[in-house]
């Protein structure tokens, strides 16, 4: 028989506040103790190697109530223009390193809402990043999309430039539930973006939907799927809403008495997985799920995926260059932030300086830590004597510190000396399993929901 998550152990467990580990150590544990100084050396002592890069464009025509992105309401493409200027000195400024010896593999435009820039401006921001950065001929290069203002022009410009994944932000095509969030987003406007991209060479296809909003029901993410399905994406990634208004003032205005309960939650959940997985579509991870034919399953059945901030990826580079105001970048030694006030980001580049605002560096066996989690997330498994001997760690010693024993005792964890192994119907609480290797989490820190 098959076994279920029942109502008890989801009681139990989904209303912990935990990471979505994509990052180790995650962002509330960085500091001003790393900066610009710190960021110079650790470009400058890079080796050949692989990279991506990750630009960030935030600006949006208005603020969608659910949004937990760093970004502002540009009603004039004046401060975008003088943003953009920004970022293409930044660009020089990090090129300055080593450049000649990193080959960029992946590239990443995320918001905001990045298809905000003017076509002209970003075709002069793609000649500045290939001027400046190898990027490899089969690279891939991906940019996130609103339907509701992706022009032709814009469209065509992002086949010109060699855009070749986009992923659109869908939410949900329930009507209550986009005027609760105030995002109106029809199917057709969307189905017209989709049809424009692929006709301009951006073949790869992800839409983001999210489950966990207000006046949503289990019902209306089916039909919300069923709609999807129409345009056949290669790639979805599922979200929970997270309910943070006392980090993101805006979220003040969902009603929060309309939102869903933990229960409700994952039903919806799990009805978007069922749906999904019924289609043809290949689960992966916690939230996405991929055609069988694309890079992302085929990844995740060959034990090669891996998480970033951009959620679960085929990127394999150690070194993640960010860009832009509040972007995050990693490297061997850590991870650096930049400045999130735009105005404050500008300032800096402007006086020639890399604008980092707070990072984090390595320390223990921060980097272990973080394999660990990577693999749960990705894999739902681990085997520890593997890692731990790639780190020079012990294993035993390791996995006695891991308070596993409540997850073994409901049945939701299994442990075969050193490999752990996540059960099928506990997945949906691999964010809360992996959060027992985080040695930095704290009970103060907020987190959204486990489901």
């Amino acid at each position: 028989m098959t076994e279920t998550l029942s109502p008890e152990l989801l009681a139990r467990y989904a209303d912990a506040r935990v990471p979505r580990y994509t990052s180790y150590p995650t962002a509330p544990h960085f500091s001003t103790e790393v900066g610009e100084a710190d960021y110079r050396y650790w470009l400058a002592s890079l080796p050949a190697t692989d990279a991506s890069l990750y630009l960030h464009v935030p600006f949006c025509r208005a603020m969608c109530w659910y949004c937990g992105c760093h970004t502002t309401v540009a009603a004039r493409e004046a401060p975008v223009l003088r943003y953009l200027e920004c970022l293409r000195a930044e660009m020089e400024l990090v090129a300055r390193y080593r450049r000649d010896l990193l080959l960029i593999r992946h590239v990443h435009f995320g918001g905001g809402t990045p298809t905000l820039v003017p076509p002209g401006h970003m075709k002069l921001v793609m000649q500045e990043l290939r001027n400046r950065f190898r990027v490899a001929d089969e690279a891939e290069i991906a940019i996130e999309i609103d339907p509701r203002v992706l022009t032709p022009e814009m469209a065509a410009t992002l086949g010109s430039c060699g855009f070749n994944r986009a992923s659109l932000g869908v939410q949900s095509f329930d009507l209550a539930v986009q005027q609760a969030i105030k995002r109106v987003q029809s199917f057709e406007e969307t189905e017209t973006a989709v049809r424009l991209l692929r006709a301009n060479g951006v073949r790869s296809i992800n839409f983001d939907l999210i489950y966990g909003l207000p006046r949503q029901s289990v019902q209306s993410c089916r039909d919300s799927i069923e709609q999807a399905l129409k345009l056949r994406p290669d790639r979805f990634a599922v979200f929970g809403y997270a309910h943070v208004p006392s980090f993101k003032p805006h979220q003040r205005k969902i009603d929060g008495t309309l939102l869903p309960d933990s229960e409700m939650r994952f039903d919806q959940s799990r009805a978007i997985a069922g749906a999904l997985v019924s289609a043809g579509y290949v689960e992966i991870g916690l939230d996405h799920f991929a055609l069988p034919e694309d890079a992302l399953a085929r990844a995740a059945e060959t034990g090669r995926l891996h998480r970033n901030f951009q959620g679960y990826t085929t990127d394999e580079a150690e070194v993640l260059i960010g860009l832009g105001a509040s972007s995050i970048g990693r490297m061997p030694q850590g991870f650096v932030q930049n400045e999130v006030r735009i105005s404050e980001y500008e300032r800096l580049v402007r006086e020639c300086r890399l604008p980092i605002a707070r990072g984090y560096r390595f320390a223990g066996d921060d980097r272990l830590r973080g394999a660990i989690i990577e693999r749960l997330m990705c894999d739902h498994r681990v085997d520890l004597s593997d890692l731990c001997r790639d780190f020079d760690a012990d294993t035993a010693q390791f996995l006695a510190s891991a308070p596993l024993e409540p997850f073994i005792a409901d049945g939701l964890v299994e442990k075969d000396g050193a490999c752990i192994k996540i059960k099928s119907h506990a997945r949906p609480l691999v964010r809360s399993i992996a959060a027992a290797f985080d040695a930095h989490l704290s009970d103060a820190e907020r987190h959204s929901r486990a489901v």
